[in-house]
């Protein structure tokens, strides 16, 4: 199917994206994926550091074209300078509002009322709009101007605590946060809220603290202390329900294999895999509980018969026994090697104006509404003249006069 033929599910919404780094761009994207006509807006006197990550001297340099993590996250999207520190900036940014369908942001809670531009202000622009609001801690409380990154509001949000060993919390390199609650939960009430227009004609306000949309994935934890008054921590690579649970070293520099093994018919299985029938037998692990008592010993004969094995060949062994087991993949290994990514065509080759760009595709398949991810994250002000003069009839003139006067900075 060619995505192209057909009438994409959001095809006709517009979206003014004034968010940044990861967490309001993810919402963006999906939106300009499926779609919708997303206009990104960026200044060049505060670089989104996205298109820093990974770190590039060019970037800092001043090209502000690369940056894999920017690139990435906003696929489809249309990109715009705007100095939102000048008045004219301001009166262009209303007049884009009033032809659109949504506004996004991801600023502390009062960076928009301050450039007028708060919901109070949209309504008067645009009496429909729906407005998208993420600070991290809402708008409201004595955290309110407190901004924060995917990182801290996951430690804020309690999973740290239940990451690395006993007393010993273990933050993450990636911001999950950024990733997963925070852009799918916006993601889900700015689609209720066009559903509701769609309805009713209203538009309405969405603020989506994100502090607490992430606290959301502590929900166990917290029934466990208000029941049990167990303060849930980390085990490592352990698990209080499975064992063996864990990642084993494979053949190969740096091949690992992750592990589960939560019942025991599993457990029978898994021995019967590996060739070693006699741990069935074995007092030492005839149970759960007694192979967590003695789960160092099982780790290490697991690791004796893994490292002799590439993790493909663990993997596969274990999966055909009914055992979970999952190759470790780097990116490398996700992007090149990885056969059913391959497949599912998860990564597509885009060009861009400093070459080829990796990206993801789409990650939901819709039957008689299929998308493609097209076109990758722009380049700084890469699409001012078509915004400018093609959706909002700004004369050749007037928009030069702007650049001079640094309005498009």
């Amino acid at each position: 199917m060619v995505a192209n033929k057909t009438r994409l599910l959001l095809k006709g919404i517009r979206v003014v994206d004034f968010s940044w780094v990861q967490a309001g761009p993810w919402v963006g994207r999906f939106f300009a994926n499926y779609g919708a006509e997303v206009i990104r807006i960026e200044s060049t006197l505060r670089m989104d550091w996205a298109r820093n990550v990974p770190g590039d001297p060019e970037v800092l340099n001043g090209k502000h074209h690369k940056g894999a993590l920017f690139t990435n996250v906003n696929c489809d999207k249309l990109g715009i300078t705007l100095n939102l520190k000048h008045p004219k900036a301001i009166e262009i940014a209303r007049k884009l509002i009033a032809i659109s369908d949504v506004v996004i942001d991801n600023f502390t809670a009062d960076v928009m009322e301050n450039l007028g531009l708060g919901y109070a202000d949209l309504i008067k622009i645009k009496p429909d709009i729906i407005a998208l609001s993420m600070p991290v801690f809402g708008k409201k409380g004595p955290y309110r101007n407190f901004g924060g990154y995917g990182n801290a509001i996951w430690g804020m949000a309690g999973l740290d605590s239940l990451s690395g060993n006993p007393g010993q919390p273990l933050t993450t390199s990636i911001a999950l946060a950024d990733f997963g609650p925070n852009p799918t939960h916006a993601t889900i009430a700015l689609l209720a809220a066009l559903h509701y227009r769609h309805r009713t004609g209203k538009g309405q306000f969405i603020e989506l603290a994100q502090l607490e949309s992430t606290a959301c994935w502590l929900g166990p934890s917290v029934l466990d202390y208000t029941v049990n008054r167990r303060i849930a921590t980390g085990h490592g690579n352990s698990s209080l329900y499975a064992a063996p649970h864990g990642v084993y070293r494979c053949m190969g520099d740096d091949r690992w294999c992750a592990i589960a093994v939560q019942t025991e018919q599993e457990w029978v299985s898994f021995c019967k895999a590996i060739g070693k029938q006699e741990l069935i037998d074995d007092f030492r692990f005839s149970s759960l509980a007694k192979r967590k008592g003695n789960e160092d010993q099982l780790d290490w004969i697991i690791e004796a018969w893994a490292i002799e094995r590439t993790p493909e060949e663990v993997m596969t062994r274990l999966q055909d026994a009914g055992v979970a087991a999952g190759v470790v993949e780097t990116g490398e290994d996700l992007l090149l090697h990885d056969q059913q990514a391959k497949h599912r065509e998860y990564f597509v080759t885009l060009d861009h104006p400093d070459g080829k760009a990796f990206c993801e595709n789409t990650t939901i398949a819709f039957s008689k509404t299929p998308a493609r991810v097209r076109r990758p994250g722009p380049v700084m002000g890469q699409d001012n003249e078509y915004v400018y003069k093609e959706i909002l009839g700004i004369t050749e003139e007037e928009i030069n006069q702007c650049y001079v006067d640094g309005v498009f900075d």
